[in-house]
């Protein structure tokens, strides 16, 4: 067991961060309230008076209890299209939720925000949800209930790689992949977004409610001149029991639901990973005690091992290289008894064996090499890689580039780029630089990777980056022969500053997908066992390869 700094427990400055700490998740948590209104009280009344459930209601109901769907990406679209009136969580749910006892990625379009129309980051959204499902292997549920694509930006959405098109070719993908889809038409569903519940492989349509067709009935007389209403156009019994195009016909929201957890129920069980699991054990810590220990300013020191201690069952690790390259812990063990990897950022101040000091937070060569060597290994060893970012770069200077930093970063990021084992990331800190690449942000293909309320994306911490980019802002007013006063400049770092924090936030990363979701620090173990089962779904067949890496 490694040690844990039982001194700060109930101190001063330990009440004082855990009052930091919750007030952030209070904030939190009031404006995921916020979001889970969607377009208002008025726009769900309307859609009850229906005798339709909401986006949410219908995925409550779905899936076995409300504790078994694990939301993700609930603050997109955060703070986003305010011109437009916002599009809360981007008019699209989407999660983790068991039915039956095995986990499916389920997505439920929000016809109360702007009538369940497709923004760009919606399709962002939908593609991030479908690339879960096809790399771990997990069916999928679609609950589809949209007007299709927010035509105002249709230029952002209709036509490139990743738009909107995207998904109905992932859909195909899916299903040649043997990954069952199947999907719900619970409202319109129109024109291109028709073919995503009819490219999956069963489609279930609720009578007076669902609709599907390439061109609604407006658009059809307008082209054509025929007069026809959308029920008789592509109605329930129309598209079922005419077309043949949906293959159940339900009375409604709650008879669709019942049916479709029926159909999963005999759904036979797929090839696991075989990812080592024992019974779980609970930590000797508190998890709770996680938001005491971390600093309200993230540019502080900590003690990663007592963080790890309040994560990892029994609060047990077997640690590698323990002596060596102490900027980075690497470690083997348990999480609600799955065997993992862990690669942290050791925040504190280290001492090394020669006597020299290392800065928290910083990747060293030799912390470096022990991380690539440690990544190696856990791929040899078939066991899934947990990273703990609180990372502020590389290590920088004269030493450290004639010791050869960035040969060892780069064999640090090659080993994490060619890794076949799933990772999961957390962003408990800091993710400044090329410490991000390297400690598997998610350019590096983290299967999950969630975010603390206080953790910070960007280039480089806020002092510097403020600083050079208020020296460009002045030089360039110095071009055009302005001259600014001595409080004239703190104003404008002022500014400066305040905007490139708001753009390092975790909120501003969430709302732009960078993390897949915000989590509660105590329920940390909850969503990375979540991750593990859902990996645990997808064998892994490739064989760990290296490129280029000088030893």
């Amino acid at each position: 067991m490694q040690r844990s700094d039982k001194s700060i427990i109930g101190s001063e400055v330990f009440l004082r961060r855990e009052d930091f700490y919750k007030n952030l998740i209070r904030k939190l948590n009031s404006e995921k309230d916020k979001i889970k209104l969607g377009g208002g009280k008025k726009a769900i009344d309307n859609q009850k008076a229906k005798g339709k459930l909401t986006a949410r209601e219908r995925i409550n109901k779905l899936v076995d209890d409300e504790k078994s769907f694990f939301e993700l990406s609930t603050f997109a679209a955060y703070g986003m299209y305010e011109e437009y009136g916002g599009a809360p969580s981007s008019g699209t749910i989407y999660g983790i939720g068991k039915i039956n006892g095995k986990p499916y990625v389920i997505v439920a379009n929000d016809a109360t925000v702007k009538a369940g129309a497709w923004f760009p980051i919606t399709v962002k959204k939908n593609l991030r949800a479908q690339e879960i499902a096809l790399e771990n292997r997990i069916p999928m549920i679609y609950l589809v209930d949209s007007s299709g694509v927010f035509l105002p930006m249709q230029d952002e959405i209709f036509p490139d790689k990743e738009h909107f098109g995207r998904i109905f070719r992932n859909n195909a993908i899916l299903s040649a992949e043997g990954i069952p889809q199947i999907a719900a038409i619970m409202g319109p569903c129109v024109a291109g977004g028709a073919y995503l519940p009819i490219m999956s492989d069963e489609a279930l349509i609720v009578e007076g409610e669902g609709s599907v067709f390439l061109a609604g009935s407006h658009l059809v007389k307008a082209a054509i001149g025929e007069v026809i209403d959308n029920e008789k156009l592509g109605g329930a019994k129309v598209q079922s029991n005419l077309s043949g195009v949906t293959d159940y016909v339900m009375k409604n929201d709650d008879e669709c639901i019942l049916k479709i957890r029926s159909l999963t129920d005999k759904f036979g069980d797929q090839t696991k990973a075989g990812f080592n699991r024992i019974a779980s054990k609970p930590p000797l810590f508190s998890p709770k005690e996680i938001y005491g220990l971390l600093p309200e300013d993230p540019i502080k020191p900590y003690d990663m091992y007592d963080i790890i201690n309040r994560i990892v069952d029994d609060s047990v690790i077997d640690e590698y290289k323990a002596g060596y390259g102490k900027t980075i812990i690497t470690c083997y063990a348990r999480i609600d008894g799955w065997a993992v990897g862990i690669v942290a950022n050791q925040r504190s101040i280290v001492k090394t064996e020669a006597g020299e000091m290392q800065v928290g937070g910083v990747i060293y060569s030799d912390s470096a090499d022990k991380a690539a060597r440690f990544i190696m290994n856990c791929n040899q060893k078939k066991i899934p890689l947990l990273f703990l970012q609180d990372v502020t770069g590389f290590m920088v200077g004269s030493r450290a580039e004639h010791g050869g930093i960035i040969k060892d970063g780069a064999k640090m990021v090659n080993a994490v780029a060619n890794s076949v084992v799933p990772k999961i990331t957390i962003i408990i800190g800091n993710s400044f630089g090329a410490g991000n690449y390297a400690m598997c942000g998610k350019a590096y293909d983290p299967r999950f990777i969630f975010a603390y309320p206080n953790s910070k994306i960007s280039v480089m911490g806020g002092s510097q980056a403020s600083s050079v980019l208020l020296d460009i802002k002045l030089k360039q007013a110095e071009k055009e022969g302005k001259i600014f006063s001595e409080a004239e400049k703190k104003k404008l770092l002022t500014e400066v500053v305040n905007s490139y924090e708001d753009a390092s936030g975790c909120l501003y990363a969430a709302a732009r997908l960078w993390v897949d979701e915000i989590i509660d620090p105590a329920l940390t173990r909850e969503y990375i066992s979540m991750a593990l089962e859902v990996t645990n779904n997808s064998p892994v067949t490739q064989k760990f390869n290296v490129g280029v890496i000088q030893t």
